[in-house]
């Protein structure tokens, strides 16, 4: 697929630099707990900025998630991820990432980028979906996205509970589920 038809072959497809909306959007996880069950969670505070090019292959995307805002519905299990068991946000108050590049891969679209969490960077592919482009009732612009990639929290220094008691209390593998609503800016 050329950049030409892929500009084309995305109905209502607008190039422009995007906010993202963190009323309308969601950055959200799942991990096995106890091998038995998944326990989900969220982060309330983020913010980050998406550029459509003129060929969507060179678009770009740099997001900042405030870790001390996760929410699993508990919060003495939030409290114990803020502690320094996992994300020690005294020490690190933020997770980012910064996409590298966008590939086409089956048909579909992948955001390459690094994903900086306790001053651990390492590459995390996102699979993306893109969900359309349209005007909104305030005389704007706005895009929808959906993504989703996986990470070991063991990779950025994210240890406790991985098999201090001859079985993993807390999976290492990490869902990582974006749905993101993003205004047109410009």
């Amino acid at each position: 697929m050329t950049a030409s038809t892929t500009a084309t072959s995305i109905p209502g497809y607008v190039a422009g630099t995007w906010n993202i909306d963190p009323v309308h959007s969601e950055v959200g996880f799942s991990v096995r707990h106890m091998m038995v069950s998944k326990v989900r969670g969220k982060f309330d505070t983020f913010s980050g900025q998406i550029v459509t090019g003129e060929d969507p292959l060179s678009s770009s995307v740099t997001a900042e998630i405030d870790l001390a805002s996760i929410n699993t519905g508990n919060e003495q299990r939030d409290a114990h991820i803020r502690s320094t068991d996992f994300f020690e946000v005294e020490k690190h108050t933020t997770m980012t990432y910064r996409s590298t590049g966008v590939r086409v891969e089956d048909g579909g679209y992948v955001v390459d980028g690094e994903l900086t969490l306790k001053g651990v960077t390492k590459s995390v592919p996102l699979t993306l979906e893109l969900n359309g482009f349209g005007p909104d009732p305030y005389g704007g612009t706005r895009a929808g996205f959906s993504a989703t990639a996986e990470i070991k929290r063991g990779d950025f220094g994210v240890n406790f509970g991985l098999g201090e008691a001859g079985g993993a209390v807390v999976s290492d593998k990490v869902t990582i589920q974006l749905e993101i609503e993003a205004v047109l800016a410009s």
